[in-house]
This record gives structure tokens, sequence and C-alpha cells, in this order.
């Protein structure tokens, strides 16, 4: 059963807009699949090669704007983005790379995030390009948001099976051999610097297409949404761990989690404080109620502490102690 899991879900996802006609479930999905193709992405960094990185900012907000000045500056589809926000994106990659490689650890992390605030601000800075903290706005190409779903999910598909095909080949085996032991990978001859560079231009390559697509999605960007650390950064790193670091399948679990938590805490636990206040009238729930829907951030610790305290190889990861734990509960309640 295990094996065809994935083929299941897959049918399940690609019925799924044509059964659900709700337009909010359907936003929701495809911010989902949009999480599983950033999560993918930062996951062959540090769950396969072994690199902290907090850059997944910079590629997903240089692929945005990539889609955007196409339709404001160049009078082009947005859609042209799609094909060319991944090569953009790995051109912001391949010099940082080539520079910051050379840095190990938590030096490395540093400059990643770095990378993120000065795209971030070179994007705030640059208002004849850019339009500065104004953004961008394009009219989206279609009314319903079947289209983008569709869109969308090819991309994630695609994007698991490059990841699972590249993690077969020679290239997989020396990423995984520098995570392990970057030092003895050297000692047998790897050039560890090339194919971090690599494992790195690919990140950057998915992350680039997605953020092409979320400007077209969306039709608006400005700096302070697509280089978001928090929005982009910290959450590409909470589906990878969450799902399970160094797992395929992992970021697809971790995004369909992170972002039901962020969307039950926005909702303020699926509309009930709402409800409450609403019936009892109480100015103390609507206050509650407020605070409740921006804390997601809370929600987001919460979750990662209780991961990484019984699940620390993520739900995918540990999926076999999380059956065991069902089987033994099962075997107690039977047996009582």
């Amino acid at each position: 059963m295990k094996k065809y899991t994935p083929y299941i879900l897959l049918f399940v996802l690609i019925i799924f807009p044509l059964v659900v006609r709700n337009s909010y479930y359907q936003h929701l999905m495809i911010l989902v699949l949009i999480w599983v193709v950033i999560g993918s992405g930062w996951n062959i960094i540090p769950g396969y090669t072994g690199q902290v990185s907090f850059g997944d900012a910079a590629f997903f907000g240089t692929g945005a704007y990539t889609a955007g000045l196409f339709a404001s500056k160049l009078g082009m589809s947005a859609w042209w983005g799609m094909a060319f926000g991944g090569f953009a994106a790995m051109a912001i990659a391949f010099p940082f790379g080539w520079i910051c490689f050379r840095l190990r650890g938590a030096y490395f992390a540093l400059a990643s995030l770095a990378l993120n605030e000065v795209c971030r601000h070179v994007a705030t800075v640059w208002e004849s390009l850019t339009n500065g903290m104004v953004g961008i706005l394009v009219m989206p190409t279609f009314v319903s948001k079947i289209p983008y779903y569709y869109v969308a999910l090819s991309l994630a598909v695609f994007s698991i099976i490059f990841i699972q095909s590249v993690m077969k080949s020679r290239w997989g085996y020396y990423f995984l051999s520098i995570r392990e032991d970057q030092d003895a990978a050297e000692s047998l001859g790897i050039d560890t610097h090339y194919y971090k560079m690599i494992s790195l231009n690919i990140a950057a390559f998915l992350t680039g297409i997605t953020g092409s697509l979320f400007m077209n999605y969306m039709g608006f960007i400005d700096p302070e949404v697509v280089f978001s650390l928090h929005d982009i950064s910290i959450m590409a790193i909470l589906v990878g761990i969450v799902g399970g670091v160094g797992t395929i399948y992992g970021p697809v679990v971790g995004a369909f989690v992170m972002v039901a938590v962020h969307e039950f805490f926005r909702t303020g636990f699926l509309g009930f404080f709402k409800t409450l206040a609403s019936v009892t009238g109480s100015d103390f729930v609507n206050t509650v109620a407020k605070y409740v829907s921006q804390a997601h951030v809370l929600g987001f610790g919460i979750l990662v502490v209780l991961v990484i305290l019984y699940l620390p190889n993520g739900i995918v990861g540990d999926w076999d102690k999380i059956i065991g734990i069902f089987t033994r509960f099962k075997r107690k309640g039977e047996s009582s």
C-alpha cells in the first residue's frame, strides 16, 4: 500500500478542483502546491547537501520580479516569467554560491540571510525599475483558479520527480557524501564546491519559477511580500523540518501541515472566536480573536518544538515511529 500512496495522492489532487468547486479551498491547495515546490527546492541544499540556507526569499522574489517586469516594462505576458524566472534566480545564486560556499556552517547560513536583505533593499531603492514599495500590479490572466491550480500541480509533480531523479544519479551520491563528511568527500577527489553550486542552483531554479507563478496568480508583489525572511525563507525551512529533511515527500507533507496551521490561526480557530464574539457581544473575545488571528508564528513555534522533541526526522522520516505509536494504542485498547 505504501508503494502506491504517491499515485493515490496524485489522483486525488488531479480531481480535487473538479470535485471541490469552492474557490477558497482551491486557493488553499494552490498555496500548498506552491510550498511543495519551495520546500523541495530548499530541501536539496540542507537536506541532501548539508548546507543550511535562509536564501529562498532572494530566489523567490527574483523570480516574481522577473515575471512582473516582463509585464510592466516589456509589455509582455507575465507568464514569460515562468520560462525566465528560474534562470534569473540562478543568476543570483551563481555568484553568491561561488563566493560564499567557501564558508561553512553558520557562516554560510548568515551569508544567505544577508542575500535576502540585499535583494529586498535593491528592490525597494531601485524605484525606476521595480516601483519600489509601490510594487508591481498585473491583471490576472484567468478568473477561475483552476488553471493556476493545475499549473502549480504540474510544477509540484515536476519538482518531486526531478529531485528524485537527481538523487538517484551521480550528483545525488556526491551531495550525500558532502552532507555526511565534506573533508572525506574532498579526500576522495570530489569537487565539493562545484557540487554545492549545483545543488544551490537547482534550488534557486525551482524557487524562482515558483516566484513567477506567484506573481501571475496573486497579481501584485512588493519587496516586503516576496523578499520576506519570515513569510518565505523561514516558512520554507519549517516546511522541510516538519515534513522531514532529506526525504523526497517530506516537503509535500510539510506544506499541507504548515498551510493548515497558518490558516487555522488566521481564521481564529476556523472562525470559532469570531462566532463566539458575535454570540456573546464581548469586547474581550473580539480582542482575543484579533490576537489569535495574528498568532500563527506562535503556532509554528509550538509545532516545530513538538516535532523536534518527538519526531526529529520529521513526519515522513519518522512515519514508522508514528504508525508504531498508533499500533500500540490500538493493542492496548483491544486488550482492555
